[in-house]
């Protein structure tokens, strides 16, 4: 207040100083200039529409209107990423295709989501401008589930059945192999019964699928489990209840047949044991 008292006194009075404008005038300021951009930006394509000037009219136009926003302050300076796990920095911001710097309205986010979900890992995305200079980016990927022998090589599957390519076969290794032309539309089931015992999901290194319509499955130490055609989630679920009580897997055993509905067969070295299930007669 002291300045004011000063000019008063003054024989010739000079410019009045402004006082420096508070944040809240900042951003009132700001905002308005985003408003107007705004305005022309929704405005300039229909007015051009209803004048009946063209595509090169329209166009300049809307360059005018970018480069009005860039000296606004509307500008690309950071980037924000969620749900990446596989797919690599590099590989999100090159599929991004957008630079620091760049006017924010100069960037599509409907072109950017196809090139992303374009990449190897990811089933889908999300891009979308958050003014007035972050670009969002969330992206939803697929999740590995076993390893497809096809044509004599080994091809990485999600849960859905679809390949995914560009896997790094090292990073999977604990992923089991499941074989057969239709396998990978089944796998997914398959996997999740045979966690349901897991003591013995984790000796399982293999599946082959039998004529479109059952599996085989492979233990460690060479051990074949072939499941039936129905009810493969019992017949699994048994098994597994026999090894705990009995732990028949441990006697040399080379396959342990369980297509039959009241008995499970047991292949050793020595030669075949049957062995009834209850409520099973043994004939």
């Amino acid at each position: 207040m002291l300045w004011l008292k000063r000019n008063r006194r003054a024989a010739a009075p000079a410019q009045r100083r402004e006082r420096p404008p508070t944040r809240w005038a900042r951003l009132a300021r700001r905002g308005a200039r985003w408003g107007g951009i705004a305005l022309v930006a929704g405005g300039v394509p229909v007015a051009l529409w209803q004048t009946g000037l063209g595509d090169a009219a329209r166009g300049f136009a809307w360059r005018q209107t970018v480069a009005a926003s860039a000296g606004a302050g509307l500008v690309v300076r950071e980037v924000l990423a969620e749900g990446r796990r596989e797919t690599s920095r590099a590989a999100l911001l090159a599929a991004l295709g957008v630079k620091g710097g760049q006017a924010i309205l100069d960037f599509d986010p409907e072109a950017a989501r196809l090139r992303i979900e374009a990449l190897p890992w990811v089933r889908a995305a999300t891009v979308e401008r958050r003014l007035p200079d972050v670009v969002r980016v969330r992206v939803l990927e697929r999740r590995a589930l076993a390893w497809w022998q096809k044509d004599g090589r080994l091809v990485l599957i999600d849960h859905s059945g679809e390949t995914i390519r560009a896997a790094v076969p090292s990073r999977f290794q604990e992923l089991i192999v499941v074989v057969g032309d239709d396998a990978p539309g089944y796998a997914a089931d398959l996997i999740a019964m045979l966690k349901r015992e897991p003591d013995l999901a984790v000796r399982v290194r293999a599946a082959v699928r039998v004529g479109q319509r059952r599996w085989n499955v492979k233990l460690d130490g060479g051990i074949d489990v072939r499941l039936p055609e129905e009810n493969a989630a019992a017949a699994w679920a048994k098994l597994g209840d026999l090894e705990r009580k009995h732990s028949i897997l441990s006697r040399d055993v080379e396959a342990v047949d369980l297509r039959l509905p009241d008995r499970l067969i047991v292949q050793t070295k020595s030669g075949r044991i049957p062995i009834p299930r209850p409520g099973g007669r043994d004939t």
